[in-house]
C-alpha cells in the first residue's frame, strides 16, 4: 500500500507533541543563575578589556580614535595586536578573521590560524600589527554591480577599531572577528560599511559646522545613534524542512488561511511558550557575552512572532550587533530545534516582520553641557530649542527632498510583500511628528508672533516650554514609516532580514545635505539679522513650510492617505524595480557627488546590486513554486481524484444508486485543471524571464508585474485545492501546524 502523501507532515506533527523544551544553556549549562553584568561583553576585547591589557597611552590614543572618527595611529598598532592576540588565545582561540559585510545582506568571513613558526621551526601563536588592520580576501565572488571584472579578484578588508573585536563560540571552536570594512584594489567601497563609515564622517562634518554658527564651540564629533528592533518567527525545525518555499525562497509560496489567524489579537505581548523562551534566553546569552546590550523580548502581533530590542549605540558598532543579532538568532533556534525566519512575510495574511530603526544624533565635545547631548531632544532654554528646531528642520526637509532614496534603500523582494500590507507602513515616505510638534511647526511655518524677539516667539508659540512636555506627549503612530518619538527619529519602513547599513546611510546623507543647506542659508541671514535666534527662525520658517507636505498625523493604512499623498505630489513607489530608480535620479546623483560619500560608480554599482538580486529572489520563488507543484500539490491532487474515480466505479459496478464520488471528484478534477493552468502560464513567464536575464532592469520589470501575477494566480489555485482535499493527502505543513505549535 502507498504512503499517504500527508504522512511525513504528520509525522512532524507528533514529534512535536513529544518533544521536551530544551533547557536554555547559559554560561556554558542549563542552570543560568549569573548575573548579566557579571558576564556581559566577555567574549569582547571592549573598552573595559583594552583598559587592563594595553599600555595608558595606548590605550588613550585608541580610546582618542574611536570616540574622534580619527585614523587609527600606526605606531600603536603592534601593541594593540599582540594584546588582542594573548587575550584570544586564552581563550582557547584558534584563528582569526577580517569580519565584514559585503553587499549580500549578510556577513562574510575567511579564517586565519595564529599558527606560525619561528626561525628555528618551533611552532608559535603570531599575530602581527599588519594582519590585525589588514587581510585580503578574495574579492570576485561577492557582488560589485559592475565595479570591476568577475576575474579581477583582489580586495582588501580593514579593522574598523570603533567596532570592537569579538569571539565566537562554536561547538569545539573559538573564533577572533575582527569588524572590518571590504574594498577594491582601487579603493573603491564593495561592502556595506564603508560607505556607512563615510556618511557618519560627513554628518558630524556638516553638523559641527552648524553648532560653531549657533555658538555651540567645543565639540569634536557628532555621532548618529541607532537602536534597531529585530522582529522575526520561530518555527518547528522539522516543518520548516517540509517546506521547500521556506528553505528554498524564505517565505512560504502556497498555504491556505485558517480560520485562525491574529484576528483574536491574543499573541501580542501574551506569554511566551515555554520552548521559545529558552531559546530566546539563550540568544540573548549567546549575545550578552558579545556585548550586544539587549533589553526586550515580547511575543509580537502574528502568532509565533517575537521581537527583541537593543540599548541605543552608535550607528556603526549598532549596524554591526544588529548583524550579530541576526546570525546567533538563525544558530542558536537551531539548538532548540527551532527555525528563526527572518523574512518580511513568510506567511501571508498575517503581520509581516520589520527592523524598526530608532535613529538620533548626539555630541561628543569637550565641554560637560554639550557631550553626550541629543540634538533631537528639545532642552530647557529657548536657546537650546532654537538649536533643536534647526536640526529637526534639517531631517524633514531631508526626507522630503529623498523620499524616494530612502524608499529605495528599503527596497527589497521580501519588503515589497509587506509594506502597506495592512500591518506595515506603506511605500510612501511621510513622517509623524505628533500634535504638539506639529502644532508648533504650522505655527512657525505661519508666522505667528513673529514680530517679536525670539525668546519672546519661543514662548508664544510653545517652543520654550517643550522641556516640560513629556517626551511620549502625542500617542504613537505605528502606520507611520518615519515618526518622531519624543528624541528620536523612528524609521519603521527597513525590513527585518536586510542589512541596516545601507537605509541608514542614505539617511545620514541626506540629512548632511540639509545641515549643510540650512547652515548657509543661516550664515547669510546673519548679515542682516544680528541675534543668532532670531536668524534661526527666519530660516527653518520656510523650511518647515516647504516640507510640510511630507508630514502626515492620520492613517497611513487608508486609502484616503493615498490618494492625499498623491494630491501632495508625494511618490508611491510600490515595487522595488520602481523604488530602486531612485538611485539613479539626478537629484541622487547631485546628493553623493557634493557629499562624496559614494563615487558616480559606486552609486551605479548599488543599483544594479540591488536590481539584479531582485531578480535572482524572483526567479528562485519561481523555480521553487513550479517544484512545489509539480512534484507536490499535483501529485496529491491526483491520487486523491484516483481514489475518488476507483471508488465511484466500485460504487456503479455493486449498483450503488446515488455515488457522491462522481460530484467530488469533478470539483476535484476541475481544482487540478485551474492549477494546471496557472501552472502553465508561470512557466511561460518563467522562461521569458530567463531569455531577459541578461538585461536586468527589463527582467525586474517582467517579474514585477507578469511574475507576481502569475505566482499570485498559481497560489490561489493551489491553496483552493488545499482546503478541498483530505488532510491525509496534504503533503505540505499547513498554516496552523506552523503558527499555533501544540
Amino acid at each position: 500500500m502507498a504512503t499517504a502523501p500527508a504522512a511525513p507532515r504528520k509525522a512532524a506533527l507528533h514529534d512535536m507533541t513529544v518533544k521536551a523544551p530544551a533547557l536554555a544553556r547559559l554560561n556554558g549549562d542549563a542552570k543560568g543563575g549569573t548575573q548579566t553584568s557579571q558576564y556581559f561583553g566577555q567574549n569582547t576585547f571592549g573598552a573595559r578589556q583594552m583598559r587592563d591589557k594595553l599600555p595608558k597611552k595606548v590605550f588613550q590614543k585608541l580610546q582618542a580614535t574611536i570616540r574622534l572618527g580619527k585614523k587609527l595611529d600606526s605606531e600603536i598598532a603592534a601593541p594593540i595586536a599582540e594584546a588582542i592576540k594573548e587575550w584570544a588565545v586564552s581563550k582557547g582561540v584558534t584563528h582569526y578573521t577580517h569580519w565584514f559585510q559585503p553587499q549580500t545582506g549578510l556577513t562574510a568571513e575567511k579564517h586565519d590560524a595564529f599558527l606560525s613558526f619561528d626561525d628555528e621551526g618551533t611552532p608559535i601563536e603570531a599575530f602581527s600589527a599588519a594582519q590585525l588592520i589588514q587581510s585580503e580576501p578574495d574579492a570576485s565572488s561577492f557582488p560589485s554591480g559592475g565595479l570591476r571584472a568577475t576575474w579581477e579578484a583582489r580586495g582588501y578588508t580593514a579593522w574598523n577599531p570603533a567596532s570592537p573585536v569579538f569571539v565566537v563560540e562554536g561547538p569545539g571552536t573559538r573564533t577572533l572577528c575582527i569588524p572590518s570594512v571590504f574594498i577594491g584594489y582601487n579603493g573603491e567601497a564593495l561592502d556595506e560599511m564603508t560607505p556607512l563609515l563615510r556618511s557618519s564622517d560627513v554628518l558630524s562634518e556638516k553638523a559641527i559646522a552648524l553648532l560653531e554658527l549657533l555658538g555651540d564651540s567645543g565639540v569634536q564629533r557628532v555621532i548618529t545613534t541607532l537602536g534597531p528592533e529585530q522582529e522575526y518567527f520561530l518555527i518547528d525545525r522539522t516543518q520548516f524542512a517540509l517546506r521547500p518555499d521556506l528553505v528554498m525562497a524564505g517565505r512560504t509560496l502556497v498555504g491556505a488561511a485558517p480560520p485562525r489567524g491574529q484576528q483574536l489579537e491574543d499573541h501580542y505581548f501574551g506569554n511566551i511558550p515555554e520552548r521559545i523562551a529558552a531559546c530566546i534566553a539563550e540568544v540573548e546569552h549567546e549575545l550578552y557575552k558579545l556585548g550586544v546590550p539587549i533589553v526586550t523580548r515580547h511575543n509580537e502581533v502574528a502568532p509565533s512572532q517575537f521581537e527583541m530590542a537593543p540599548r541605543f549605540e552608535e550607528t556603526d558598532l549598532a549596524v554591526d550587533h544588529n548583524q550579530l543579532v541576526m546570525s546567533t538568532l538563525r544558530r542558536v533556534a537551531l539548538r532548540h530545534g527551532l527555525q528563526a525566519l527572518l523574512h518580511e512575510k513568510p506567511f501571508a495574511g498575517i503581520n509581516g516582520s520589520g527592523k524598526h530603526c530608532n535613529w538620533s544624533m548626539s555630541l561628543a565635545a569637550d565641554s560637560a553641557d554639550l557631550d553626550g547631548l541629543n540634538l533631537l531632544k528639545p532642552g530647557k532654554t529657548p536657546h537650546q530649542n532654537v538649536r533643536f528646531l534647526i536640526f529637526l528642520a534639517a531631517v524633514l526637509q531631508a526626507v522630503h527632498k529623498h523620499a524616494g532614496l530612502l524608499r529605495a534603500g528599503i527596497g527589497t523582494s521580501g519588503n515589497e510583500h509587506r509594506l502597506g500590507a495592512n500591518e506595515a507602513p506603506p511605500a510612501i515616505i511621510s513622517v509623524f511628528m505628533g500634535q504638539t510638534l506639529s502644532q508648533m511647526i504650522d505655527d512657525i511655518s505661519a508666522g505667528r508672533s513673529r514680530e517679536k524677539h525670539a525668546s519672546q516667539q519661543l514662548i508664544d508659540l510653545g517652543v520654550a516650554k517643550l522641556p516640560d512636555i513629556e517626551k511620549d506627549n502625542t500617542d504613537r503612530n505605528r502606520t507611520s514609516p518615519f515618526a518622531f518619538t519624543g528624541n528620536k527619529f523612528e524609521f519603521r519602513a527597513v525590513g527585518s532580514s536586510q542589512s541596516i547599513a545601507f537605509p541608514v546611510m542614505l539617511l545620514n546623507v541626506a540629512v548632511a545635505e540639509a545641515i549643510e543647506d540650512l547652515t548657509n542659508k543661516l550664515r547669510k541671514q546673519l548679515e542682516t539679522t544680528k541675534e543668532i535666534d532670531d536668524a534661526v527662525l527666519e530660516v527653518v520658517r520656510p523650511s518647515f513650510k516647504a516640507s510640510a507636505s511630507v508630514l502626515f498625523e492620520g492613517n497611513n493604512y487608508s486609502d484616503e492617505w493615498v490618494q492625499e499623498a498623491e494630491r501632495r505630489g508625494l511618490l508611491n513607489l510600490r515595487r522595488t524595480p520602481e523604488a530602486l530608480a531612485q538611485l539613479t535620479t539626478e537629484s541622487t546623483r547631485k546628493l553623493f557627488a557634493s557629499t562624496g560619500v559614494l563615487s558616480e560608480a559606486e552609486l551605479e554599482s548599488r543599483y544594479h546590486v540591488r536590481v539584479e538580486r531582485y531578480v535572482k529572489d524572483m526567479l528562485i520563488e519561481l523555480h521553487t513554486l513550479q517544484q512545489i507543484v509539480d512534484t507536490l500539490v499535483l501529485p496529491a491532487a491526483y491520487s486523491y481524484a484516483n481514489e475518488l474515480a476507483t471508488g465511484a466505479a466500485h460504487a456503479k459496478s455493486a449498483g450503488v444508486g446515488t455515488i457522491p464520488q462522481v460530484a467530488a471528484a469533478d470539483r476535484v478534477g476541475k481544482l487540478i485543471v485551474a492549477l494546471e493552468e496557472a501552472r502553465g502560464a508561470l512557466g511561460e513567464v518563467v522562461t521569458r524571464a530567463e531569455h531577459s536575464h541578461e538585461s536586468p532592469d527589463t527582467c525586474a520589470k517582467l517579474l514585477t508585474s507578469e511574475g507576481a501575477d502569475a505566482m499570485a494566480a498559481v497560489r490561489a489555485a493551489s491553496d483552493a485545492l488545499e482546503l478541498g482535499l483530505p488532510d491525509d493527502h496534504w503533503p505540505l505543513p499547513k498554516y496552523r501546524e506552523m503558527l499555533f505549535p501544540v
